[in-house]
């Protein structure tokens, strides 16, 4: 915005170069190029001295002024752009921030989730040993108790098989009048070999 004085000195000069131009190097018929006219002299002097005083008062009062307004805007602007600059950083820093923190609250979920899986995985699998452990004891003791009913019901059979047949052979024999005594040796021998003939 600033005008050198060095412009200036090259406008004045070229004001007076024109000033020093012979008439003939002029078309005819433009009065304000004919130099030899002693009111142009004079117009073009005063010319430049207003053009001086103008530019001094531009210069001294209205150019530092406008050469303020434009320094206090354009540092203003940068001040603005730096401000918005960290604050894009400070986003940007906060953004991966909140990734990191999703991506380690969502590995330590999983990991919570696997822990628990884990651990549910691990007491089913107790409580199912430990429900085949007492099924198999109570299917061990109810063998048991069965094969001993069973040795205790075979055990008994003979003397019941015994009983019985001696039973049948009195009230088979008693109404035919027969008076025959049977041994209880040998209903007790014929019982059992009627039991080892089937195998019990």
């Amino acid at each position: 915005m600033r005008i050198s004085s060095r412009k200036l000195t090259v406008s004045l000069a070229i004001a007076l170069a024109l000033g020093s131009v012979p008439k003939g190097a002029w078309a005819a018929g433009m009065p304000q190029l004919d130099f030899t006219n002693p009111l142009l002299i004079g117009q073009i002097i005063w010319g430049a001295i207003i053009f001086a005083a103008f530019y001094i008062i531009l210069k001294v009062s209205a150019l530092p002024r406008i050469e303020r307004v434009l320094t206090h805007r354009r540092n203003r602007i940068e001040g603005d752009l730096d401000i918005a600059r960290r604050a894009r950083d400070d986003a940007d820093r906060a953004v991966d921030e909140l990734r990191r923190a999703r991506h380690e609250a969502a590995a330590q979920a999983q990991a919570n989730i696997d822990r628990v899986v884990q651990e549910a995985r691990t007491a089913a699998e107790a409580q199912t040993h430990e429900m085949n452990r007492r099924l198999n004891d109570d299917i061990a003791a109810a063998e048991t108790r069965i094969a001993q009913a069973r040795r205790d019901a075979l055990a008994s059979l003979p003397n019941v098989a015994t009983d019985t047949a001696q039973a049948l052979i009195s009230k088979l024999l008693r109404p035919a009048g027969a008076n025959v005594n049977v041994p209880q040796e040998a209903i007790a021998e014929a019982v059992r070999n009627g039991l080892q003939h089937r195998g019990v």
